[in-house]
């Protein structure tokens, strides 16, 4: 009998109205997802208490662990709202963005702007686009507080919609004081995950980690890619990173569609050469926000995606506020298994090419080079933070990651990790050679191994300790899970 594949790429969904219907978060964590989003943008704090622990209860209910991701509103740029609702501009038409507390309700001639420094940012000919891109304006001249401009692209604007410069070049802080604030209340929930918006600079992430430490907080901090300004400083964003977002909504308005897919894998190759988990969102399956089922293009986008080599993929607006929530995560999880049927490595992420600067990293590297050729059926990995379980998921090969650890915050991180499936696994005041052979036994008992599998053992010589990683095992699983030392390849 075939075995069932096993999905290797992780599913984030974005809670919402539709998901707090009764069971509807069980039901898409039996779909599969593996880590939820709260996004801070919208709801009360106590919001956002109520659905983390209603995660919490719903997982233990399905028998999952899932994580929980926070995602800060970032100083997103808006315009304010109009007198008598929505006004259609016409290309021709002049409009003036009026940058100053207390600007009148805005009509078809202007509307006010939430960000006052826009005067000091813009100049003549550069573009502003609203509602992601729906609406151009050309600068013409800047007066006081105000910005005086012409249609470029004509449409209907509403309340609250989002202004971007063409190419970047706002300098608006990455933190606001909400978002300062909601650092507190995410240290409060005890998030997993804490996602960072418009980030500009490696000083961006470092000023938000202070800040959840100075909180209590231990969560993994995700870099949200989504300014032209930050590409050039790709490398130091990442390394100052856990996590990478590819947020295509607002990074595509910046710098165009059509330099969007070359970036996308451009983000995706560095973040795994860099020892980084990397998550792609914003409209994968949009068409199921009312759809049951997805475009043949969303499928295709989703699978690229994949093939990259992305850890997680992203449902926004989908899960949240769609009419099929769970139909949206089953559909994800199908796109995945498939395209991970067809995935190759890519030669740039060979392990020929990866320096190797720690013990874990080259027991890693060891491991893996030794599964490939042995045809080893599993890699088990005994970790208490999950560094190793990082290092083996960077290498990219089709074979599975058990990460064995005793923490439930680190197993609940390590479900970023592609092609990692963390273990609760408590043996931890064993001597190393009883350790290890409880933790065969144990995933022997799940089912996750079977007699006459050649299976990879990593683990450091004292139990407890993070990144000790330092003996790697060649293993074949006995009758009774207790396996014996690997003589004949």
């Amino acid at each position: 009998m075939t075995e069932p594949q096993v999905r290797r790429t992780k599913i984030v969904a974005t809670l919402g109205p539709a998901t707090d219907a009764p069971g509807m978060l069980e039901r898409i964590i039996e779909e599969g997802v593996d880590i939820v989003r709260l996004n801070l943008s919208h709801g009360a704090p106590d919001d956002h208490r109520a659905r983390a622990a209603a995660v919490r209860a719903a997982a233990e209910a399905v028998g999952r662990e899932v994580g929980i991701l926070c995602d800060l509103q970032g100083p997103k740029i808006r315009i304010e709202k109009f007198a008598n609702g929505p006004v259609d501009l016409l290309p021709g038409d002049p409009f003036v963005l009026d940058c100053r507390p207390g600007a009148a309700l805005g009509n078809a001639t202007g509307v006010g702007v939430s960000y006052y420094g826009l005067p000091q940012d813009v100049h003549p000919g550069d573009v502003l686009l609203l509602d992601d891109g729906l609406v151009g304006l050309t600068v013409n001249e800047v007066v006081g507080t105000e910005v005086r401009t012409t249609c470029l692209i004509g449409g209907r604007l509403s309340d609250r919609k989002g202004l971007n410069r063409q190419g970047g070049g706002l300098s608006v802080d990455a933190l606001s004081d909400k978002d300062r604030n909601d650092i507190k209340l995410s240290a409060e929930i005890g998030c997993d995950f804490l996602a960072i918006s418009f980030v500009r600079s490696a000083h961006d992430m470092d000023e938000a980690r202070r800040l959840l430490h100075e909180a209590g907080g231990s969560a993994a901090l995700v870099s949200k890619i989504e300014r032209a300004d930050a590409i050039p400083v790709l490398g130091e964003i990442i390394d100052a990173s856990d996590v990478v977002m590819v947020a295509r909504g607002d990074l595509g308005v910046e710098i165009g569609d059509a330099e969007l897919p070359g970036l996308q894998k451009k983000i995706i190759r560095e973040a795994v050469q860099r020892n980084r988990s990397v998550i792609t969102a914003t409209q994968m399956l949009q068409s199921m926000v009312v759809a049951p089922i997805p475009t043949r293009a969303e499928v295709l986008d989703v699978a690229n995606a994949v093939i990259d080599g992305t850890d997680a993929v992203m449902l926004s607006q989908e899960s949240a506020a769609g009419a099929h929530p769970d139909k949206a995560v089953a559909a994800m999880r199908r796109i995945c298994l498939g395209a991970e049927r067809q995935f190759e490595p890519n030669d740039a992420l060979s392990t020929q090419t990866t320096p190797l600067d720690r013990t874990d990293q080259a027991i890693a590297l060891a491991a893996m080079v030794l599964a490939a050729r042995i045809g080893a059926r599993a890699i088990i990995a005994l970790t208490e933070s999950g560094a190793t379980a990082q290092w083996l998921s960077r290498y990219r090969f089709s074979v599975p990651i058990y990460a064995l650890s005793p923490s439930g915050p680190a197993r609940r991180r390590m479900l970023m990790l592609r092609d990692v499936q963390p273990v609760d696994f408590a043996e931890n005041t064993l001597d190393p050679a009883h350790t290890a052979r409880a933790a065969l036994q144990h995933l022997f008992a799940l089912g996750k191994i079977a007699e006459g599998d050649r299976v990879i053992l990593t683990h450091g010589d004292h139990s407890g300790r993070g990144g000790g990683t330092n003996t790697l095992k060649l293993l074949v699983v006995g009758a009774d899970g207790i396996a014996e030392s690997l003589r004949d390849l």
